[in-house]
């Protein structure tokens, strides 16, 4: 069977007390290294899919940041341009709670809420009404807020709110005409990718799983253990399938909502049953276990629920009237 993730998980080991500072270093080799050189949607998305679930497996603050650039990397290459040579970028574009940026006489204004990297980052791709903007991040005016992020989960993402007090933005830093952020094709590949992301960070619990029950597992551990599989299997195997074709598919659009709701409830499967399976232990004392449920309990919800999964049932009913 086709499948993103592979048949052992990474074999880095991760620190005890994971931190900002560890993610932006192992950021940074994967970025000297040249393991973020993926293939940029239209040219293969199976290998840029099945990285991003390999970085998920093993870290997903990790991997957020990762992803962010790959996905700016591919951004830019889609509207013609190249990225600064060493530099690391982001995608800031979250409209949170009525927050969000505009772009008036060539000055960026505004909060921009759930923004990863606040400190890592060299620069950002920042979407500004209906622009996108590349903003050089030691610019005066972006005033980081990595207080803004409360949450245990993704505490090492280096997140937070930003604040762009007037920055200047010259004219060639605007990218892409009015709209043209959402409206492209590769905005679809994008959101595949984060699922990608969440179906990697759901076997890194997984695996976690599978060693609390090395040797010693009862009936009822197992039957939720089988289900776990059989969840993370099926959403694999859906992805999987539609990096061979979305790129070509006549309604990619339906395809990505159908991957990020299969991985979502796979990853909801994952954040029950896990545990159940394992009780109280390793969430007490196996800090590594219990921040790769606290991470993907934040990450995943990057879905909307209920939400989505309304608008993918209405699209549903569309197409197949």
């Amino acid at each position: 069977m086709t499948s993103l993730l592979s048949a052992e998980p990474p074999a880095e080991p991760l620190p005890v007390r994971r931190t900002v500072e560890w993610v932006a270093a192992e950021l940074r080799a994967l970025l000297a290294n040249g393991a973020m050189e993926l293939p940029v949607p239209g040219h293969g998305l199976a290998r840029r899919w099945r990285a991003l679930a390999a970085w998920g497996r093993r870290d997903l603050a990790l991997a957020r940041l990762a992803e962010g650039h790959t996905d700016a990397v591919a951004i830019l290459a889609e509207a013609g341009r190249k990225p600064e040579t060493g530099a690391l970028y982001g995608v800031w574009a979250a409209k949170s709670g009525g927050t969000g940026a505009v772009l008036d006489g060539g000055r960026l204004s505004g909060t921009i809420r759930f923004c990863s990297g606040l400190t890592t980052l060299d620069r950002a791709l920042v979407a500004a009404g209906s622009r996108l903007v590349e903003v050089d991040l030691t610019a005066a005016g972006v005033v980081r807020h990595p207080e803004a992020w409360q949450a245990l989960g993704m505490d090492a993402s280096d997140s937070g709110d930003v604040v762009f007090d007037s920055v200047p933005v010259a004219s060639d830093s605007v990218i892409g005409p009015p709209g043209w952020y959402v409206e492209r094709p590769g905005f679809v590949f994008g959101g595949t990718g984060v699922a990608a992301v969440w179906l990697g960070g759901a076997a890194g619990v997984f695996d976690g799983v599978r060693e609390v029950l090395r040797g010693n597992a009862d009936d009822h551990q197992l039957a939720h253990f089988g289900a776990l599989h059989t969840a993370i299997a099926a959403a694999d195997a859906l992805l999987a399938a539609t990096a061979g074709v979305l790129e070509d598919a006549p309604d990619p659009g339906l395809l990505n909502d159908t991957c990020r709701a299969s991985v979502e409830q796979a990853a909801r499967e994952v954040l029950d049953r896990a545990p159940r399976i394992t009780g109280p232990a390793p969430m007490c004392r196996d800090r590594g276990f219990a921040q790769r449920l606290a991470d993907l309990q934040v990450f995943v919800r990057q879905h909307h629920g209920e939400r989505d999964l309304a608008a993918l049932g209405r699209r549903v009913l569309e197409v197949t009237q």
